[in-house]
Protein backbone atom coordinates (compact mmCIF):
# COMPACT_ATOMS: atom_id res chain seq x y z
CA UNK A 1 0.00 0.00 0.00
CA UNK A 2 2.31 2.38 0.93
CA UNK A 3 4.45 1.80 -2.24
CA UNK A 4 1.11 2.09 -4.18
CA UNK A 5 1.05 5.37 -2.65
CA UNK A 6 4.62 6.79 -3.37
CA UNK A 7 3.75 5.61 -7.07
CA UNK A 8 1.15 7.76 -7.17
CA UNK A 9 2.38 10.43 -5.33
CA UNK A 10 5.57 10.42 -8.06
CA UNK A 11 3.30 10.10 -10.65
CA UNK A 12 1.42 13.29 -9.87
CA UNK A 13 4.58 15.30 -9.12
CA UNK A 14 5.81 14.21 -12.74
CA UNK A 15 3.24 15.15 -14.52
CA UNK A 16 2.86 18.45 -12.51
CA UNK A 17 6.19 19.23 -13.51
CA UNK A 18 6.11 18.03 -17.45
CA UNK A 19 2.94 20.24 -17.42
CA UNK A 20 4.39 23.11 -15.73
CA UNK A 21 8.16 23.22 -16.44
CA UNK A 22 9.55 25.03 -19.23
CA UNK A 23 10.35 22.71 -22.24
CA UNK A 24 11.81 23.19 -25.44
CA UNK A 25 9.36 20.45 -26.59
CA UNK A 26 6.37 22.97 -26.17
CA UNK A 27 4.83 24.59 -28.51
CA UNK A 28 5.81 27.90 -29.49
CA UNK A 29 3.83 30.97 -29.13
CA UNK A 30 2.61 32.93 -32.18
CA UNK A 31 4.90 35.15 -31.68
CA UNK A 32 7.69 36.16 -29.32
CA UNK A 33 6.98 39.31 -27.70
CA UNK A 34 9.75 42.10 -26.58
CA UNK A 35 8.44 44.82 -24.31
CA UNK A 36 10.19 48.22 -24.22
CA UNK A 37 9.23 51.06 -21.76
CA UNK A 38 11.23 53.95 -24.10
CA UNK A 39 12.51 57.01 -24.46
CA UNK A 40 10.00 58.40 -26.73
CA UNK A 41 9.61 61.74 -25.59
CA UNK A 42 11.54 64.15 -22.78
CA UNK A 43 14.59 65.12 -22.17
CA UNK A 44 16.18 62.02 -24.14
CA UNK A 45 13.70 61.76 -26.96
CA UNK A 46 16.46 62.38 -29.88
CA UNK A 47 18.52 59.58 -28.51
CA UNK A 48 15.26 57.38 -27.70
CA UNK A 49 14.17 58.08 -31.40
CA UNK A 50 16.84 56.55 -32.60
CA UNK A 51 16.98 53.51 -30.36
CA UNK A 52 13.33 52.71 -30.74
CA UNK A 53 13.09 52.65 -34.84
CA UNK A 54 16.69 51.17 -34.92
CA UNK A 55 14.72 47.82 -33.19
CA UNK A 56 11.80 48.46 -35.86
CA UNK A 57 14.49 48.15 -38.16
CA UNK A 58 15.72 44.86 -36.76
CA UNK A 59 12.19 43.38 -36.28
CA UNK A 60 11.31 43.84 -39.32
CA UNK A 61 14.52 42.22 -40.65
CA UNK A 62 13.74 39.16 -38.79
CA UNK A 63 10.66 39.05 -39.80
CA UNK A 64 10.80 39.43 -43.29
CA UNK A 65 14.19 38.75 -44.57
CA UNK A 66 15.37 36.00 -41.52
CA UNK A 67 12.12 33.86 -41.83
CA UNK A 68 11.50 34.57 -38.18
CA UNK A 69 13.14 32.86 -34.75
CA UNK A 70 13.40 29.05 -35.05
CA UNK A 71 12.39 27.50 -32.76
CA UNK A 72 10.31 24.21 -31.96
CA UNK A 73 10.76 23.55 -35.67
CA UNK A 74 8.71 26.50 -36.40
CA UNK A 75 10.12 30.23 -37.81
CA UNK A 76 8.36 32.59 -35.22
CA UNK A 77 7.70 36.66 -36.25
CA UNK A 78 8.80 38.59 -33.12
CA UNK A 79 6.20 41.58 -31.95
CA UNK A 80 8.08 44.77 -30.44
CA UNK A 81 5.26 46.35 -27.76
CA UNK A 82 6.61 49.77 -26.47
CA UNK A 83 5.32 52.44 -24.35
CA UNK A 84 6.70 55.90 -23.75
CA UNK A 85 8.44 56.00 -20.27
CA UNK A 86 8.87 59.91 -21.21
CA UNK A 87 12.34 60.03 -19.85
CA UNK A 88 10.89 59.10 -16.27
CA UNK A 89 12.07 57.07 -13.43
CA UNK A 90 8.84 55.93 -12.46
CA UNK A 91 7.46 55.62 -15.48
CA UNK A 92 9.88 52.82 -16.42
CA UNK A 93 9.16 50.69 -13.67
CA UNK A 94 5.13 50.88 -13.80
CA UNK A 95 5.31 50.49 -17.27
CA UNK A 96 8.02 47.53 -16.78
CA UNK A 97 5.43 45.65 -14.76
CA UNK A 98 2.55 46.24 -17.17
CA UNK A 99 4.41 44.67 -20.10
CA UNK A 100 5.53 41.82 -18.31
CA UNK A 101 1.99 41.20 -16.09
CA UNK A 102 0.12 42.49 -18.64
CA UNK A 103 0.84 41.84 -21.91
CA UNK A 104 3.01 38.86 -20.90
CA UNK A 105 6.09 39.74 -22.84
CA UNK A 106 9.18 36.91 -23.14
CA UNK A 107 12.06 39.43 -23.06
CA UNK A 108 12.15 43.16 -22.53
CA UNK A 109 14.66 45.75 -23.60
CA UNK A 110 15.91 48.74 -21.17
CA UNK A 111 14.91 52.49 -22.05
CA UNK A 112 17.87 54.63 -23.20
CA UNK A 113 20.44 56.13 -20.46
CA UNK A 114 22.26 54.16 -17.46
CA UNK A 115 19.90 56.11 -15.04
CA UNK A 116 16.29 54.65 -16.58
CA UNK A 117 18.10 51.23 -17.31
CA UNK A 118 18.87 51.26 -13.89
CA UNK A 119 15.58 51.87 -12.61
CA UNK A 120 14.19 49.11 -14.32
CA UNK A 121 16.58 46.42 -13.04
CA UNK A 122 15.27 45.37 -10.08
CA UNK A 123 11.68 45.03 -11.91
CA UNK A 124 13.42 42.56 -14.62
CA UNK A 125 15.09 40.92 -11.91
CA UNK A 126 11.90 40.25 -9.76
CA UNK A 127 10.08 38.53 -12.32
CA UNK A 128 13.07 36.34 -13.67
CA UNK A 129 12.93 38.86 -17.29
CA UNK A 130 15.71 39.40 -19.71
CA UNK A 131 16.61 42.81 -20.03
CA UNK A 132 18.36 43.78 -23.06
CA UNK A 133 20.40 47.25 -21.92
CA UNK A 134 21.43 48.59 -25.40
CA UNK A 135 21.64 52.24 -23.76
CA UNK A 136 22.93 52.29 -20.38
CA UNK A 137 26.56 52.23 -20.39
CA UNK A 138 27.12 53.15 -16.85
CA UNK A 139 29.58 50.56 -15.29
CA UNK A 140 27.58 50.37 -12.04
CA UNK A 141 25.05 48.83 -13.40
CA UNK A 142 27.00 45.44 -13.54
CA UNK A 143 28.12 45.27 -10.09
CA UNK A 144 24.82 45.36 -8.18
CA UNK A 145 24.43 41.28 -9.07
CA UNK A 146 22.07 41.59 -10.88
CA UNK A 147 21.15 38.09 -13.15
CA UNK A 148 19.36 39.11 -15.99
CA UNK A 149 20.22 42.70 -17.29
CA UNK A 150 22.84 41.88 -20.86
CA UNK A 151 24.38 45.05 -22.25
CA UNK A 152 25.00 45.47 -25.90
CA UNK A 153 26.09 48.90 -25.50
CA UNK A 154 29.87 49.62 -24.23
CA UNK A 155 31.05 50.20 -21.33
CA UNK A 156 30.83 53.84 -20.26
CA UNK A 157 34.87 53.56 -18.33
CA UNK A 158 35.90 53.25 -22.24
CA UNK A 159 33.90 56.01 -24.17
CA UNK A 160 36.93 58.69 -24.03
CA UNK A 161 39.66 55.84 -24.38
CA UNK A 162 39.92 56.18 -27.84
CA UNK A 163 39.96 59.97 -27.59
CA UNK A 164 42.48 60.40 -25.84
CA UNK A 165 44.70 57.57 -27.65
CA UNK A 166 43.97 59.43 -31.02
CA UNK A 167 45.14 63.10 -29.46
CA UNK A 168 48.04 61.87 -27.57
CA UNK A 169 49.27 60.14 -31.25
CA UNK A 170 48.59 63.18 -33.34
CA UNK A 171 50.10 65.11 -31.05
CA UNK A 172 52.90 63.90 -28.56
CA UNK A 173 53.43 67.57 -27.52
CA UNK A 174 49.46 67.76 -25.72
CA UNK A 175 50.36 68.16 -22.09
CA UNK A 176 47.32 69.10 -20.43
CA UNK A 177 43.43 68.31 -20.49
CA UNK A 178 40.17 69.19 -19.23
CA UNK A 179 37.83 67.10 -17.97
CA UNK A 180 34.09 68.49 -17.77
CA UNK A 181 30.77 66.11 -17.64
CA UNK A 182 27.46 65.86 -16.52
CA UNK A 183 26.84 64.89 -12.71
CA UNK A 184 24.78 61.22 -13.61
CA UNK A 185 25.88 57.87 -12.98
CA UNK A 186 27.01 57.16 -16.68
CA UNK A 187 29.19 60.49 -17.15
CA UNK A 188 30.43 60.02 -14.07
CA UNK A 189 32.12 56.52 -15.17
CA UNK A 190 32.93 57.93 -18.52
CA UNK A 191 34.93 60.65 -17.02
CA UNK A 192 36.91 57.90 -13.85
CA UNK A 193 37.93 56.08 -17.13
CA UNK A 194 39.05 59.16 -19.04
CA UNK A 195 40.96 60.13 -15.67
CA UNK A 196 42.57 56.88 -15.26
CA UNK A 197 43.85 56.65 -19.18
CA UNK A 198 45.06 60.64 -19.43
CA UNK A 199 47.16 59.93 -16.42
CA UNK A 200 48.45 56.23 -17.86
CA UNK A 201 49.53 58.52 -21.26
CA UNK A 202 51.49 60.83 -19.05
CA UNK A 203 48.49 63.80 -19.33
CA UNK A 204 47.78 66.43 -16.41
CA UNK A 205 44.19 66.69 -15.56
CA UNK A 206 44.99 70.27 -15.25
CA UNK A 207 40.64 70.74 -14.69
CA UNK A 208 37.88 68.70 -12.97
CA UNK A 209 34.72 69.48 -12.62
CA UNK A 210 31.10 68.03 -12.96
CA UNK A 211 27.78 70.10 -13.67
CA UNK A 212 24.15 68.96 -12.14
CA UNK A 213 21.88 67.55 -14.88
CA UNK A 214 19.52 69.88 -16.50
CA UNK A 215 21.92 72.72 -16.23
CA UNK A 216 20.62 75.96 -17.99
CA UNK A 217 24.20 78.19 -17.74
CA UNK A 218 27.98 76.54 -17.52
CA UNK A 219 29.82 80.01 -18.18
CA UNK A 220 30.63 80.11 -14.65
CA UNK A 221 31.92 76.86 -14.51
CA UNK A 222 33.67 77.25 -17.96
CA UNK A 223 35.25 80.14 -17.40
CA UNK A 224 37.01 78.61 -14.24
CA UNK A 225 38.19 75.72 -16.68
CA UNK A 226 39.56 78.67 -19.47
CA UNK A 227 42.07 80.22 -16.63
CA UNK A 228 43.41 76.03 -16.47
CA UNK A 229 43.98 76.57 -20.35
CA UNK A 230 43.90 72.91 -21.23
CA UNK A 231 44.96 72.10 -24.77
CA UNK A 232 41.81 70.19 -25.21
CA UNK A 233 38.51 69.21 -23.54
CA UNK A 234 36.72 66.10 -23.03
CA UNK A 235 33.51 66.06 -21.88
CA UNK A 236 29.56 66.25 -21.69
CA UNK A 237 26.63 63.78 -20.51
CA UNK A 238 23.86 64.01 -22.94
CA UNK A 239 21.94 66.09 -25.48
CA UNK A 240 20.56 69.55 -24.31
CA UNK A 241 23.64 69.70 -21.71
CA UNK A 242 26.20 68.94 -24.88
CA UNK A 243 24.50 71.47 -26.94
CA UNK A 244 24.80 74.04 -23.91
CA UNK A 245 28.22 72.94 -23.71
CA UNK A 246 29.58 73.61 -27.15
CA UNK A 247 27.45 77.48 -27.85
CA UNK A 248 28.64 78.50 -24.72
CA UNK A 249 32.27 77.55 -25.02
CA UNK A 250 31.69 79.75 -28.36
CA UNK A 251 30.12 82.67 -26.57
CA UNK A 252 33.28 82.97 -24.20
CA UNK A 253 35.76 82.62 -27.39
CA UNK A 254 37.11 79.44 -25.62
CA UNK A 255 39.16 77.46 -28.11
CA UNK A 256 40.60 74.01 -27.04
CA UNK A 257 42.51 72.10 -29.73
CA UNK A 258 40.20 69.87 -29.56
CA UNK A 259 36.75 68.95 -28.30
CA UNK A 260 34.94 65.56 -27.61
CA UNK A 261 31.10 65.35 -26.28
CA UNK A 262 29.73 61.99 -25.20
CA UNK A 263 26.20 61.22 -26.33
CA UNK A 264 25.32 64.24 -27.89
CA UNK A 265 27.77 65.51 -30.42
CA UNK A 266 27.39 62.22 -32.64
CA UNK A 267 23.69 63.15 -33.13
CA UNK A 268 22.64 64.28 -36.30
CA UNK A 269 20.30 66.96 -34.38
CA UNK A 270 23.24 68.45 -32.63
CA UNK A 271 24.80 69.57 -36.04
CA UNK A 272 21.56 70.91 -37.22
CA UNK A 273 21.18 72.82 -33.90
CA UNK A 274 24.67 73.98 -33.98
CA UNK A 275 26.02 75.12 -37.82
CA UNK A 276 29.20 75.78 -38.26
CA UNK A 277 30.10 75.95 -34.68
CA UNK A 278 29.74 72.02 -34.54
CA UNK A 279 32.90 71.61 -36.94
CA UNK A 280 35.20 69.95 -35.60
CA UNK A 281 33.56 68.86 -32.59
CA UNK A 282 34.03 65.01 -31.63
CA UNK A 283 32.55 62.64 -29.95
CA UNK A 284 32.90 58.67 -29.22
CA UNK A 285 30.75 56.55 -31.18
CA UNK A 286 29.07 52.81 -30.42
CA UNK A 287 28.74 52.54 -34.59
CA UNK A 288 28.93 54.78 -37.32
CA UNK A 289 28.04 54.39 -40.63
CA UNK A 290 30.87 53.60 -42.90
CA UNK A 291 32.18 50.74 -40.31
CA UNK A 292 32.10 47.98 -42.31
CA UNK A 293 31.74 44.79 -40.61
CA UNK A 294 30.71 41.48 -42.70
CA UNK A 295 30.19 37.68 -42.89
CA UNK A 296 33.41 37.75 -44.33
CA UNK A 297 35.13 39.67 -41.98
CA UNK A 298 33.59 38.06 -39.16
CA UNK A 299 34.56 34.29 -41.07
CA UNK A 300 38.31 35.52 -41.15
CA UNK A 301 38.18 36.48 -37.32
CA UNK A 302 36.73 33.11 -36.57
CA UNK A 303 33.25 34.51 -35.49
CA UNK A 304 29.72 33.13 -35.60
CA UNK A 305 27.74 36.45 -38.42
CA UNK A 306 24.34 37.18 -38.16
CA UNK A 307 22.78 40.27 -41.13
CA UNK A 308 21.60 42.47 -42.06
CA UNK A 309 24.58 44.25 -44.05
CA UNK A 310 25.00 47.26 -42.89
CA UNK A 311 23.13 48.96 -46.05
CA UNK A 312 20.64 47.09 -45.26
CA UNK A 313 20.32 47.81 -41.46
CA UNK A 314 20.41 51.62 -42.85
CA UNK A 315 17.56 51.22 -45.34
CA UNK A 316 14.84 49.46 -43.28
CA UNK A 317 16.30 52.27 -40.49
CA UNK A 318 14.83 55.02 -42.93
CA UNK A 319 11.88 53.06 -44.01
CA UNK A 320 11.23 52.40 -40.01
CA UNK A 321 11.87 56.54 -39.41
CA UNK A 322 9.59 57.53 -42.65
CA UNK A 323 12.92 60.24 -43.97
CA UNK A 324 16.12 60.29 -45.06
CA UNK A 325 17.96 60.55 -41.54
CA UNK A 326 20.85 58.01 -41.22
CA UNK A 327 20.71 55.60 -38.34
CA UNK A 328 23.35 56.58 -35.25
CA UNK A 329 24.79 54.23 -32.84
CA UNK A 330 21.75 54.36 -30.51
CA UNK A 331 19.74 52.83 -33.26
CA UNK A 332 22.75 50.51 -34.11
CA UNK A 333 22.99 49.17 -30.80
CA UNK A 334 19.59 48.84 -29.95
CA UNK A 335 19.23 46.78 -32.99
CA UNK A 336 22.06 44.57 -32.01
CA UNK A 337 20.70 43.76 -28.82
CA UNK A 338 17.61 41.91 -30.81
CA UNK A 339 20.20 40.24 -33.05
CA UNK A 340 21.52 38.58 -29.82
CA UNK A 341 18.64 38.16 -28.20
CA UNK A 342 17.69 35.88 -31.95
CA UNK A 343 20.18 33.95 -31.59
CA UNK A 344 20.45 32.82 -28.19
CA UNK A 345 16.87 31.44 -28.84
CA UNK A 346 17.76 29.71 -31.58
CA UNK A 347 21.06 28.24 -29.94
CA UNK A 348 18.69 26.72 -26.64
CA UNK A 349 15.73 26.18 -28.86
CA UNK A 350 13.81 28.00 -26.17
CA UNK A 351 12.15 30.80 -24.41
CA UNK A 352 13.07 29.87 -20.94
CA UNK A 353 14.76 32.79 -19.68
CA UNK A 354 17.32 30.87 -17.66
CA UNK A 355 18.04 29.04 -20.69
CA UNK A 356 18.25 32.17 -22.65
CA UNK A 357 20.30 34.03 -20.67
CA UNK A 358 22.95 31.40 -19.81
CA UNK A 359 23.03 31.18 -24.20
CA UNK A 360 23.42 35.31 -24.38
CA UNK A 361 26.45 33.80 -21.69
CA UNK A 362 28.19 32.51 -24.09
CA UNK A 363 27.86 33.80 -27.13
CA UNK A 364 30.43 35.40 -29.48
CA UNK A 365 29.32 36.31 -32.72
CA UNK A 366 29.63 39.52 -34.98
CA UNK A 367 26.73 41.61 -37.13
CA UNK A 368 26.41 45.29 -38.58
CA UNK A 369 27.20 46.44 -35.20
CA UNK A 370 30.44 44.95 -34.89
CA UNK A 371 31.72 42.26 -32.23
CA UNK A 372 29.59 41.05 -29.17
CA UNK A 373 30.59 39.05 -26.15
CA UNK A 374 29.41 39.63 -22.70
CA UNK A 375 31.14 39.08 -19.17
CA UNK A 376 29.76 36.87 -16.22
CA UNK A 377 28.07 40.02 -14.76
CA UNK A 378 26.00 41.29 -18.25
CA UNK A 379 28.79 43.62 -19.09
CA UNK A 380 29.67 44.36 -22.89
CA UNK A 381 33.44 42.96 -23.37
CA UNK A 382 33.40 42.16 -27.11
CA UNK A 383 32.91 45.68 -29.06
CA UNK A 384 35.22 48.52 -29.83
CA UNK A 385 34.23 52.12 -30.59
CA UNK A 386 34.98 54.77 -33.01
CA UNK A 387 35.18 58.47 -32.67
CA UNK A 388 33.49 60.64 -34.98
CA UNK A 389 34.56 64.19 -36.11
CA UNK A 390 31.86 67.28 -37.70
CA UNK A 391 33.85 67.77 -40.34
CA UNK A 392 31.89 70.34 -43.77
CA UNK A 393 29.01 69.25 -41.79
CA UNK A 394 29.15 65.57 -42.06
CA UNK A 395 30.18 63.12 -39.47
CA UNK A 396 34.05 61.70 -40.63
CA UNK A 397 35.38 58.22 -38.49
CA UNK A 398 38.66 59.31 -37.65
CA UNK A 399 39.92 56.32 -34.90
CA UNK A 400 40.89 54.00 -35.25
CA UNK A 401 43.14 54.13 -37.99
CA UNK A 402 42.23 50.91 -39.47
CA UNK A 403 38.25 52.01 -39.42
CA UNK A 404 38.61 55.94 -40.40
CA UNK A 405 36.77 56.91 -43.53
CA UNK A 406 38.92 60.52 -42.85
CA UNK A 407 42.19 62.37 -41.29
CA UNK A 408 41.69 64.00 -37.89
CA UNK A 409 41.38 67.91 -37.80
CA UNK A 410 43.54 68.85 -35.40
CA UNK A 411 43.50 71.74 -33.65
CA UNK A 412 40.13 72.37 -34.60
CA UNK A 413 38.78 75.36 -36.26
CA UNK A 414 38.74 78.28 -33.40
CA UNK A 415 35.21 79.78 -33.05
CA UNK A 416 36.01 82.68 -34.49
CA UNK A 417 37.25 81.20 -37.84
CA UNK A 418 33.74 79.60 -37.97
CA UNK A 419 31.65 82.73 -37.30
CA UNK A 420 33.90 83.80 -41.00
CA UNK A 421 32.24 80.24 -42.51
CA UNK A 422 35.62 78.19 -42.06
CA UNK A 423 35.03 74.27 -41.78
CA UNK A 424 36.95 71.72 -40.29
CA UNK A 425 38.74 70.06 -43.42
CA UNK A 426 41.99 68.22 -43.28
CA UNK A 427 45.10 69.14 -44.79
CA UNK A 428 46.14 68.16 -48.24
Amino acid sequence: MRNKMFSTVFCFIALAGFVFAPSVLAAPPAKILVGEPATISGKHAKAGEQSVNGVVAIVDWVNNTYGGVKIGGKKVPLEYIKYDCESKKESVTSLLERLITVDKVHFTLAPYTSGLTLAGAPVAEKYGMIYLDHGGASNKIFQQGFKYIVQTIGPASNYHRGTLNMIKKTDPNAKTVALVYEDDEFARDVMAGAEAHAKKLGLEVVFQRTYPKGVTDLTPLLSAMKAAKPDFVIGGGHFQDGQLFNRQLADLDINPKALSLIASATLPAFYEALTTNAEGVMGPSHWEYGVKFSADGAKKAGMAWIGPSQDEFVALFKKAVGSDILPDYHAAEAGASILALVMAIEKVDSLDADTVRKALGDLTFMSFYGGWDIDETGLQVGHDMVDVQWQNGERVIVWPEDAKTGNFVYPMPTFAEKAKGVKAVPKK
